[in-house]
């Protein structure tokens, strides 16, 4: 049902690197991207290094967890600098942060906070929690548990869906939905089923089908992101425009972050005149540095864990809904830091 998604991530970069070089024009600046793209059984590391032998130090990591921190862990990668744009772990900006690593796409902690202010707003503070087998279920639901604590709402209930694989197509019908989502949703009352299924497996099911007339948000529903194609607002419309013309696709969350990423580095490059990553990695992370975003204001990249501040967009399918922070949610520094983990709640240890 869903176009497929081809060179996600990549082809945002691509188009990163389509405005750096309209903006080095008038800089005398020239912008190149040298791209890896590793099999699923190959190997990260050795592509890497690779890349390093040729002399690059810049660079955007579409990876998960666990190759993101094999990277960025090697000798030869102390003085890069690398940006996350997958890998949405809290633990990347917590226990396992790195020094040489900036993290481009939103966290657990911050899409589970965008989600809960939307919900606080709405008046919607009892939930109900269904979560999937997956590792990546657990640990958005963890996000989730975070964020209810933290605005005070309750979890009325709470329920793991164990998805077994099978024929996707045959295992649906009136046996799976029609039938099996309505007794898996009864018998308590709630004001909002909120779903943790990240490998979506079983939560576009829920939508229509819960015992009780109930909203449902989380991976499916009403979803938090980083963003979306229904996004138009403050300019967005001709970035959606040039990505699907050069893409032949929407963009997605991974093609914005990569995209946010290269750009990153030329409002480096166009403010401080200097091209050597020292510089680079030295602006980016100062109070200076802003970009934009296409999302209402200026981001930045939080000092204590390498974060990106930025707005969450939450949408369904067709229409974006809400952009979290909500109104009334304060700070004493940016509003934007009233999602995901702040300063005095951060364990990482840079």
């Amino acid at each position: 049902v869903d176009q497929p998604r081809y060179d996600e991530g990549l082809l945002g970069a691509k188009l990163g690197i389509e405005d750096n070089n309209t903006t080095g024009r008038f800089m005398k600046q020239h912008f190149t991207l040298a791209s890896a793209v590793v099999p699923l059984d190959g190997d990260v590391v050795a592509a890497f290094r690779d890349l390093v032998a040729d002399g690059h130090m810049l660079f955007v990591a579409d990876l998960p967890a666990n190759e993101l921190l094999a990277i960025a862990d090697l000798p030869e990668a102390e003085n890069a600098l690398i940006f996350n744009v997958r890998a949405k772990e809290d633990s990347l900006r917590g226990e396992d942060c790195r020094a040489n690593v900036l993290h481009v796409i939103p966290s657990y902690a911050m899409l589970a906070d965008g989600l809960a202010q939307f919900l606080m707003w709405k008046r919607w503070d009892e939930w109900f929690l269904v979560i999937g087998a997956a590792e990546q279920d657990k640990l958005f639901a963890d996000a989730l548990r975070r964020s209810a604590t933290r605005y005070n709402a309750e979890i009325v209930e709470e329920r793991t869906y164990d998805a077994a694989p099978g024929a996707r197509r045959s295992d649906t019908g009136h046996i799976q939905i029609q039938k099996q989502m309505p007794v898996f949703t009864q018998g308590v009352e709630y004001d909002v089923l909120v779903v943790s299924d990240v490998r979506d497996a079983f939560g576009q099911y829920l939508l229509y089908r819960t015992w009780l007339p109930r909203p449902v948000v989380g991976t499916q529903g009403l979803v938090p992101l980083a963003w979306h194609r229904s996004q138009e607002q403050w300019g967005a419309t001709q970035m959606q425009n040039r990505f699907t013309k050069s893409a032949g696709r929407w963009m997605t969350e991974r093609d914005y972050a990569a995209w946010a990423a290269v750009r990153s580095i030329s409002e480096a490059t166009t403010r401080t005149r200097e091209t050597d990553e020292a510089a680079i990695n030295a602006y980016i992370r100062s109070p200076d540095f802003g970009l934009g975003g296409f999302k209402g204001q200026k981001l930045t990249f939080r000092e204590w864990d390498g974060q990106l501040r930025q707005p969450i967009l939450l949408a369904e399918s067709r229409t974006l809904v809400s952009v979290s922070p909500q109104e009334g949610f304060l700070h004493e520094r940016s509003e934007l830091d009233t999602l995901g983990v702040d300063r005095p709640e951060s364990t990482c240890h840079m």
